[in-house]
């Protein structure tokens, strides 16, 4: 028995807990069908963002699978928002089960 699957590329962005709402309309717009967010801790070039309170000093992690074309375009609008906030992204090439 054979298994088809489907290719697309895995792009992970790590950013301040504040642009959530503003990630997910730039997602919506851009047509993903999916994502997933987890709250994220951890230090890097902005400090450390340990999520010690609600709302402050936190980071959330958003994961989604899209066409390259989509990932291109999503680096693009990502690029404004590193002026002024913490915000990281990276693409992986995956196979997997997914639409």
């Amino acid at each position: 028995m054979s298994t088809s699957l489907t290719s697309g590329l895995l792009v992970t962005i790590i950013g301040e807990a504040v642009l959530q709402d503003r990630l997910i309309r730039l997602l919506t717009k851009l047509g993903v069908s999916g994502y997933t967010i987890i709250a994220a801790q951890g230090a890097g070039s902005h400090g450390r963002r340990m999520g010690d309170m609600a709302g402050y000093n936190t980071n959330i992690e958003i994961k989604t699978v899209v066409a390259s074309e989509t990932s291109d375009q999503l680096f693009e609008d990502l690029k404004p928002l590193q002026s002024n906030h913490a915000l990281i992204a990276f693409r992986q090439p995956v196979e997997g089960l997914f639409d």
